[in-house]
């Protein structure tokens, strides 16, 4: 797969690695807002770089500097974080019958384990096309979101994400992520069950935690037969 050119892929594997950098490219411009919101929040750059390079979930980091920007503290910040990266067990469980080799290789693999990589992965009916989604997605948006964490940092206060439509990016890559699982029924009805159990939970749980039970709704409800 190395250097291989997309003309000279089969048409499956051409659409999984075209729809991998699109989705990566989309998710990884909104590097660019999280590395404004961090030095906004008093974060330095390189403090910025670290917290992308070795966290690597998205929702996570933005969710700790929202809180940490409007005035809230250390722990409140780390425990709303936490709770948005439960969800990344869930979706270890879900990747660990794809990802094959020995510890460390597996090792490895769990730190691409986010939203992005386990919705392409486990949207592909082959196990070929499964490892080249989740590998092209899990390198190519670690690399863009590093370099936009980067730019966003460099850039500073002196960007409006709102301003550029950088606050869209995220949401418009999870849309985006739906549509392989909405076209069979069960897909449908797991997303449906999430949604529901999200919205039920909103109005009095604890930021995070809607997601979390959301997340396990839709993995249960996809695992069934």
């Amino acid at each position: 797969m190395s250097g291989t050119p997309l003309s000279q892929m089969s048409a499956p594997v051409r659409s999984v690695v075209v729809s991998s950098l699109t989705l990566s490219g989309a998710v990884g411009v909104f590097g660019i807002s999280f590395g404004v919101l961090a030095v906004s929040a008093g974060a330095s750059v390189a403090q910025t770089c670290a917290l992308s390079l070795f966290t690597f979930t998205g929702a996570s980091q933005l969710s700790a500097m929202s809180v940490i920007a409007t005035g809230g503290t250390a722990g409140a910040a780390l425990g709303g974080a936490l709770l948005l990266a439960a969800r990344n067990g869930v979706y270890g469980l879900a990747l660990a019958p794809f990802i094959k080799g020995p510890l460390r290789n597996r090792l490895f693999a769990a730190h691409f384990v986010i939203d992005e990589t386990t919705a392409m992965t486990t949207a592909q009916s082959e196990p070929r096309l499964r490892k080249i989604a989740f590998w092209t997605t899990g390198i190519t948006l670690f690399c863009l979101w590093n370099l936009g964490t980067f730019v966003g940092a460099i850039i500073g206060s002196g960007i409006d994400p709102q301003k550029y439509g950088l606050d869209v990016a995220f949401t418009a890559a999870f849309v985006a992520m739906l549509a392989p699982h909405l076209r069979s029924v069960k897909g449908r009805q797991a997303a449906a069950l999430g949604a529901l159990i999200c919205l039920v939970l909103i109005p009095s749980a604890p930021i995070g935690v809607p997601i979390l039970a959301a997340g396990l709704a839709v993995f249960i409800g996809l695992q069934r037969p």
